[in-house]
């Protein structure tokens, strides 16, 4: 038989997902999957992908073999874009699928040179990090992220950082924390960077909500001082929120290493892409290539990223006083210091369960919501109702921490 009974589970999020297009509800809301949407619930295309389409169609470029690598202006701009002009010249890349395309390249990359290398991974995570790692053949060392108020705690990181091996990796995200919302001050970015220096392990950055926090250089300054400091790190890009091209499966996996090894290194990379998936598609990267080389086009973009990212704040900001206004426990204070499309509740599974089943709002158990899904409209009938589960939560004395 091809199928026994050691069959992969399914995924939780698109269960969840499934479950909420067979609810017959008109006003039930899915606040699941990780995709920006405007006030209608449309997860728009963006002016500028627009744009960049309609001079990809007038080119009526070919659509031939690119080769495991993909389309080495879009990586090129991107390194760019994320690293800034100096740090890019050390850079080397390639395109990926998506960002999880280049996770598990850079994993597997790892995994070539030294297999069963250790990964120092907070918990919890972006949920396919874990995964992606161990399939790759890496071992992962999981550690707390937060604390029990929902802020970044960094202690554990820096313990194992200091019992680490050299050659070990630590995984960061970038921003805008998966699944917390949990954003490193400046000065916890630059006392994990003296740690990563003197440990002399490698940095692993996850770079997938880049603009959607506090603005895109302050969403990228972290990481910028840290690989400025450190002789070589991955880092993984995704281009799925940044420029709303999900289905596209745009990302690239970047290098930072000595010029001596990029030649070995490239080769490297691209033989793994060679046997997973021979070579990544075109148009998406051609998209964002294309509004990369305009200053026109960027510009708009990069206005479009920042209405996005306000009307997440906004949406936020509403949710957490209407809660509180409606008489949900203070730790919904807590709420408003977090960043990016998330919003993870202090909820218990029993709660995120009731709000599914009595409201029509459909989130993840561990209490992450999508802010972006809801909308202006909603917001006053949702903060209410997450101040009913949180009441009921509270007198259980089931209320968890302010995140998931």
């Amino acid at each position: 038989m091809i199928v026994t009974a050691n069959s992969l589970a399914p995924d939780p999020v698109w269960e969840l997902t499934r479950r909420y297009a067979a609810d017959p509800r008109p006003s039930r809301l899915d606040l699941t999957l990780g995709v920006y949407r405007d006030d209608s619930l449309r997860a728009p295309v963006m002016d500028a992908v627009h744009a960049a389409e309609r001079i990809l169609l007038a080119r009526r470029e070919s659509k031939q073999y690119r080769g495991p690598s993909g389309h080495p202006d879009f990586t090129a701009r991107m390194s760019t874009l994320l690293l800034g002009e100096e740090l890019a010249e050390r850079a080397i890349g390639v395109q990926t699928v998506a960002g999880t395309g280049a996770l598990r390249l850079l994993a597997e990359f790892l995994a070539h040179f030294e297999p069963g290398r250790r990964v120092i991974l907070g918990a919890p995570s972006y949920v396919n990090h874990a995964p992606v790692l161990r399939a790759a053949g890496l071992e992962i060392h999981s550690v707390p992220f937060v604390d029990e108020s929902g802020l970044p705690w960094l202690e554990p990181t820096i313990d194992a950082l200091r019992s680490a091996r050299p050659g070990d990796a630590v995984l960061l995200q970038g921003n805008c924390h998966n699944p917390t919302g949990a954003s490193l001050t400046s000065a916890m970015w630059d006392g994990l960077t003296d740690e990563i220096v003197r440990a002399g392990v490698v940095p692993f950055l996850d770079q997938a909500y880049y603009g959607l926090g506090d603005g895109l250089e302050e969403d990228l300054a972290g990481m910028r001082r840290l690989l400025a400091r450190v002789p070589e790190a991955v880092i993984s890009v995704s281009c799925s929120k940044a420029f709303s091209l999900y289905s596209e499966r745009v990302g690239c996996a970047l290098l930072l290493l000595d010029p001596s090894g990029a030649a070995g290194a490239m080769h490297t990379l691209e033989g793994i892409a060679r046997t997973a998936y021979s070579q990544p598609p075109h148009h998406g990267a051609a998209i964002v290539a294309t509004i990369l080389q305009d200053e026109e086009l960027e510009h708009s973009w990069r206005g479009e990223l920042d209405r996005m990212r306000t009307r997440v704040a906004s949406l936020r900001n509403g949710l957490v006083t209407g809660a509180l206004s409606a008489g949900a426990p203070e730790a919904f204070a807590a709420l408003r210091d977090q960043r990016g499309l998330f919003l993870s509740l202090p909820l218990s599974p029993t709660a995120m369960h009731r709000l599914q089943r009595e409201f029509g709002v459909y989130g993840l158990p561990s209490g992450r919501i999508n802010l972006a899904g809801v909308p202006g409209v909603a917001v006053d009938a949702l903060s209410a109702a997450l101040a009913e589960v949180a009441a009921e939560d509270a007198a259980r004395g089931a209320l968890v921490r302010a995140v998931a």
